[in-house]
């Protein structure tokens, strides 16, 4: 028989950061050096404008940063075709393709005049500035991606498997070693960067690095973001990585519809339902979870989440409010 397969355990989080490394490698994304150039473009462009508007020049940094939106939104419109053809996963594809539209309007709406988005400029600016060095620096993805396999083959092991690790085909020490002779579907995972969770980690950090608030609660917040993100993902982790060798979600109704409505391979269908459907749906409910607890130590997060909405639809919020009496955004209980 033939080695096993290799599928990659990537995730990309529901919400948008400049990310290129959630695909296999022999992706030809991989190679399109253009597309990493246009993301730090756009991170620079955002840059630029902030430092401009700390100049106290106002006008000027409003089309810098509306130019930057833009750059920003047609560097996810690259990535549809990735998240189609090779990811095939619905729920990236689909967010690829609104961010065009909804980066367009956010830049124009700065253009002219709402200075309030500048909070999330610079919350998307420092974003891209946690997750690109990883993404671009060698060494540094590397150790996230090879410490993250160890970690996950830890997981794999407390539940009773150990299959080892050897090389992905990204080259690092990541991929799980079942043996393709007793596993249901003769296939098996690697870790790439999306897998190490840094993606969730650096939305995080640039919304609590974006806003004005003490150090300390700011750290606190911080923490508490990263560890609950690492412990999900670990747990995510180890889900895909056991789900797809062991085909535990080969039953036929489950391959006739993702082998007739996605195209694909009958073996892959595990890794398929296990990666692009539960695990991305869930993180989706992890995010708004994450949210809720560091907006009760950093209330003041609300701010660029305000503006998010506002950019989705047209409509002004008080999320302060609407979140009750026990979240006020100087960081103490509305009742004192």
């Amino acid at each position: 028989m033939s080695p096993p397969s290799s599928t990659s355990v990537g995730l990309e989080t529901a919400v948008g950061v400049a990310s290129t490394g959630n695909g296999a490698v022999g992706s030809a994304l991989r190679s399109a050096q253009p597309i990493d150039a246009l993301a730090w473009i756009a991170i620079v462009a955002f840059g630029l404008a902030l430092l401009v508007r700390w100049s106290d020049v106002v006008v000027p940094a409003r089309p810098i940063a509306g130019v930057a939106w833009l750059l920003f939104g047609t560097y996810w419109l690259t990535m549809v075709p990735y998240y189609y053809y090779d990811a095939q996963s619905p729920l990236q594809t689909v967010l690829a393709l609104v961010a065009l539209p909804l980066c367009a309007y956010t830049g124009y709406l700065l253009w002219n005049g709402r200075e309030s988005l500048f909070v999330l400029t610079k919350a998307v600016a420092l974003m891209g500035l946690i997750y690109l060095p990883a993404e671009t620096i060698p060494i540094v993805r590397q150790w996230l991606i090879e410490t993250t396999a160890v970690q996950t083959h830890y997981g794999m092991e407390l539940l009773g498997h150990s299959p080892g690790i050897n090389e992905g085909m990204n080259g690092y020490e990541s991929r799980f070693n079942f043996n393709s002779e007793e596993t249901a579907t003769g296939r098996t995972t690697y870790i790439v960067l999306a897998c190490t969770g840094l993606g969730s980690m650096a939305i995080f950090g640039g919304l609590i690095a974006a806003v004005s608030a003490p150090l300390r609660r700011k750290l606190t917040a911080f923490a508490l973001a990263i560890g609950v993100i690492w412990l999900l993902n670990l747990v995510r982790n180890v889900f895909i990585g056991l789900a797809t060798p062991h085909g535990w979600f080969q039953q036929d109704l489950v391959v006739s519809l993702v082998t007739t409505y996605m195209g694909a391979e009958e073996a892959r269908v595990s890794y398929l339902v296990a990666h692009n459907y539960i695990s991305q749906l869930l993180a989706v409910v992890a995010l708004i979870g994450v949210t809720y607890l560091v907006v009760k130590i950093l209330p003041e997060v609300l701010e660029p989440l305000e503006e998010v909405l506002f950019v989705l639809t047209g409509t002004e919020y008080d999320l302060e409010t609407a979140l009750g009496a026990d979240v006020r955004t100087d960081g103490g209980s509305r009742d004192t």
